[in-house]
């Protein structure tokens, strides 16, 4: 068995869903040296998260924030923890909703996505900054 971690550092992107598969794929070439295995990819944040969705439409990815949005709204009176601005508490919520890290198969060389799932980074803050992510790979 063979493990490579790598950390990544991903570009401020703008409150929203962003797919981020290729930067992913092209920060560990090493996935091509691996007949079988899995990636795992974690973000070590608390107010933005990951996800595997539809990779072919756009309207996708502007769908889950508005919709996510009402799930999980701003300005709430019951939110204690206001004192980031009022898009960190519903920040931190959306971001346990949707999870900190998503687990994709390696088949010879490749991530073995469906034809239409990408990996999404979901930035939860207006102004959320540059973003860590670690990347493991394992498998033979």
């Amino acid at each position: 068995m063979k493990i490579i971690q790598k950390e990544i550092t991903l570009p401020a992107y703008k409150r929203g869903f962003h797919i981020i598969t290729e930067t992913i794929i092209k920060a560990v070439p090493e996935l091509k040296t691996f007949t079988v295995g899995q990636l795992q990819v974690f973000i070590k944040h608390t107010s933005a998260s990951l996800t595997i969705n539809e990779n072919a439409d756009p309207s996708v990815r502007t769908d889950f924030e508005s919709h996510i949005n009402v799930m999980v709204p701003e300005n709430q009176p019951y939110y204690v923890h206001t004192y980031e601005g009022s898009d960190d508490m519903p920040a931190h919520i959306k971001s346990s909703l949707m999870g900190a890290s998503v687990q994709i198969p390696i088949t010879n060389g490749r991530l073995n996505l469906g034809t239409w799932q990408g990996i999404y980074l979901c930035e939860h803050r207006d102004y959320g900054g540059a973003r860590t992510v670690v990347l493991t790979a394992f498998g033979a």
